[in-house]
């Protein structure tokens, strides 16, 4: 396959330009050839480079607070040219609000503050490669909350007479050290986990924490494919490879470190609902 070509590019008026410089180095640095057009383009002129370059590419940069004109000025654009083949991404001081609206109006994608430029790289190899993966599509559902409990039994039993929720099953999963109370709450499970012994993980996360919440579980629908991707983008893994839960689903935990502090289980689920 060619190297993928990206033009970086800064419309409007805003005069800064390090975090272009920064994220123009990182593609390099991944094996793609980058154009930077400079300060204080046009959308016409960004599109017209980007067609006589052509890329496969364009990544709009914006701390000016005009992203919500000037990002969708360039799709019109590319439009206007033909040239809508063409990605557009983009990064700055973007609320999360103005992404969201951006990216319904055909921004592929928009980085905000923080994004590791690995997961930048990730993300356009592969789109580029091969359109949207699976390891980009957002994920199916929240599973279950895991909660770690002293007891199943005593918390279980919170639940059934205030909320009316019944425990639908218990299972110990010997190897991880922990036994596990499923509890269907509509559309998400809540999963108790008491420790089996002294060495169980729950043991420590009782003894540190006094118990609470332990974690959020995701449905995905290509466990490695996500992996291998978050592993790529620099994300901080527990489980390089996927381990078998309880009900036999292929899981893997990231570290709590990639989510700010949360633990976050990905679950590779079917038609059916799967517990781990």
């Amino acid at each position: 396959m060619d190297r993928i070509r990206v033009l970086i590019a800064k419309p409007g008026l805003d005069g800064h330009d390090r975090g272009a410089l920064v994220i123009s180095q990182a593609l390099r640095d991944a094996g793609m050839e980058v154009i930077y057009t400079g300060l204080r383009q046009s959308p016409q002129q960004i599109v017209r480079a980007a067609v006589q370059e052509d890329v496969d590419v364009i990544g709009l940069s914006s701390l000016s607070g005009a992203h919500n004109v000037l990002f969708p000025a360039v799709v019109k654009e590319l439009h206007k040219q033909e040239a809508e083949d063409i990605i557009v991404i983009g990064g700055g001081v973007i609320p999360a609000d103005d992404a969201a609206e951006l990216e319904r109006n055909g921004i592929e994608k928009i980085f905000t503050p923080g994004t590791p430029t690995g997961t930048i790289a990730a993300y356009i190899e592969e789109t580029v490669k091969g359109g949207q993966t699976e390891a980009f599509a957002p994920v199916k559902r929240i599973d279950h909350i895991g909660i770690a409990v002293h007891s199943i039994e005593e918390t279980a039993s919170f639940y059934s007479t205030h909320f009316q929720l019944k425990v639908e099953k218990v299972v110990d999963v010997a190897e991880q050290g922990v036994r596990v109370a499923f509890i269907p709450a509509g559309n998400v499970k809540l999963e108790l986990l008491e420790p089996l012994g002294e060495n169980s993980p729950i043991t420590q996360f009782l003894d540190k924490r006094g118990g609470g919440l332990h974690h959020i579980a995701v449905e995905v629908d290509n466990i490695e494919e996500r992996l291998n991707q978050m592993r790529k983008s620099g994300v901080a893994l527990i489980d390089d490879i996927p381990k078998t839960g309880a009900s036999g689903h292929p899981i893997a935990f990231l570290h709590p470190k990639a989510a700010h502090g949360t633990l976050v289980e990905l679950l590779e689920g079917d038609d059916q609902d799967g517990y781990v």
